[in-house]
């Protein structure tokens, strides 16, 4: 499948489990989108796949509860979140594009839109920037393509599985394929912080956005890693 048939079923999906992942996710009426400054090189390079990056919110928000910056996605005032989107990046051969030339920037409207997606208007405006401008022209269409994904996916009762006694990075794999058929085990990335708990899921698509096997830089921890899930309590 590829981007053109993909943004043709975006309106499949709709109302899935990924909303579950943004308890009672309330948007504030006004947003502000920051400008971004390129950081590193621009590297523009071939397209062959995709990875969905999402972000384990209850450890990401550890510490940053008081924070002003993480305000939406880490106060509780705006809701409570599970799994978040950190970015759909696109993929090249042993390496990726990244910082392409663009001139459009996330509108308020656009951010605001997708804030239960992606909790942080600074980030989305940053990943329109460096990620997705290596990919469409505008960055409707990049989120467009961000939710499609985002809503065809369902997720694990990930607050029962932090409580089981001996939980492996092989048992997260194991129950996102039980609640996700068509994926296989090796296109899904599980990444943990240096003490073994649980930051991210890195989801690898092909080019057709196929669920494909991870390189090791995306694939992460082994099946018999020891994982812990902070549940935010």
């Amino acid at each position: 499948m590829r981007l053109a048939a993909l943004l043709a079923l975006g309106v499949l999906g709709a109302g899935s489990a990924a909303h579950a992942q943004a308890y009672q996710c309330q948007v504030p009426r006004a947003v502000s989108v920051p400008d971004v400054a390129r950081e590193g090189p621009a590297r523009q390079v071939p397209v062959r796949g995709y990875t969905l990056a999402l972000s384990w919110s209850p450890e990401f928000c550890k510490g940053r509860e008081g924070r002003a910056a993480q305000r939406m996605q880490c106060s509780g005032r705006n809701g409570r979140f599970g799994f978040v989107v950190h970015g759909l990046w696109p993929e090249g051969h042993r390496t990726w594009p990244q910082w392409c030339p663009t001139a459009r920037k996330v509108s308020p409207a656009e951010a605001r839109r997708n804030l239960c997606m992606i909790p942080s208007a600074p980030l989305a405006a940053r990943q329109w920037v460096k990620h997705g401008s290596c990919m469409v022209a505008r960055p409707e269409t990049y989120f467009k393509v961000t939710r499609i994904l985002w809503h065809s996916l369902r997720f694990p009762d990930m607050d029962r599985l932090s409580r089981q006694e001996g939980l492996t990075a092989g048992a997260i794999r194991e129950h996102f394929l039980l609640a996700n058929r068509g994926w296989r085990a090796d296109a899904v990335g599980v990444h943990l912080d240096g003490r073994g708990w649980l930051e991210e899921l890195r989801l690898c698509y092909g080019k057709d956005f196929r669920p494909t096997k991870c390189d090791a830089r995306r694939y992460g921890a082994k099946d018999a890693a020891p994982v812990k899930v902070w549940r935010g309590l």
